[in-house]
């Protein structure tokens, strides 16, 4: 079971408006999102950004364990007040870019401030071997947009191609600007990302594969005209 604790975090001086940080102004969307993510009482989830708690309060209701992660001092206080009583909630400290994550099956469930959306994209899915499972992702509109393109056609980009192989990336709900407080200049979407039943490279190359990405995306004009198949294909020729 998670504790309520706090933890080791990046320099606070960047503010919430800095971080791009906009909270759900309705708990009854809260409560369809997580509706809409399908989380039942067998998650262990971890919430990124918890914020003011409205997506939090719909978790408890439905998930085994949460793991309320934030940054902001003032708000960790009030969360862990809110939720010191409820058994299934634990609220960390901790910068969402940078927090431990669980080694056993959880899934993600973030309403993220859009100015640290791609650090956290890049440290959820460049390690396939963790243990998460799924990521429901509150973010930018087009942000929701590129990615779903990868299982469209080929990748519009280099993590696209690097993290396709294991997995799979979809479009959800939109979120217009005025759900949020303070409203956002975009509107938004949920990203979801499910990891694949059968992934595409074993996990122990996937290393291996980012250095081939990487350098490829460095060297190559068509790199962008590339679908996953065609990456992984390229990929087991070259080794």
């Amino acid at each position: 079971m998670w504790s309520s604790v706090s933890g080791r975090t990046r320099s606070e001086r960047a503010g919430r408006s800095r971080l791009g940080q906009h909270f759900l102004g309705s708990s009854r969307l809260a409560a369809q999102l997580v509706a809409d993510a399908g989380v039942t009482g067998d998650d262990r989830v971890v919430e990124l950004g918890a914020g003011r708690g409205a997506l939090t309060d719909a978790l408890a209701e439905r998930a085994a364990q949460v793991l309320a992660v934030e940054l902001d001092p003032k708000l960790v206080s009030t969360l862990a007040q809110r939720y010191a009583s409820v058994r299934n909630v634990a609220v960390l400290r901790a910068d969402a870019r940078e927090t431990p994550l669980p080694a056993n099956p959880y899934r993600v469930l973030a309403n993220l401030p859009f100015g640290v959306t791609s650090d956290v994209l890049r440290r959820l899915f460049d390690a396939p071997a963790s243990g998460l499972q799924r990521a429901d992702l509150i973010v930018q509109w087009q942000v929701a947009r590129a990615r779903a393109r990868v299982n469209d056609g080929p990748p519009t980009d280099l993590l696209g191609a690097r993290w396709g192989p294991w997995w799979e990336f979809r479009r959800g709900r939109r979120l217009p600007a005025t759900c949020f407080r303070p409203r956002p200049s975009v509107d938004a979407a949920v990203l979801v990302v499910t990891r694949r039943d059968r992934p595409l490279l074993p996990i122990a190359s996937s290393r291996r594969y980012a250095r081939f990405v990487d350098r490829a995306f460095r060297s190559r004009a068509d790199s962008c005209e590339l679908s996953v198949d065609q990456w992984v294909e390229r990929f087991r020729g070259f080794g």
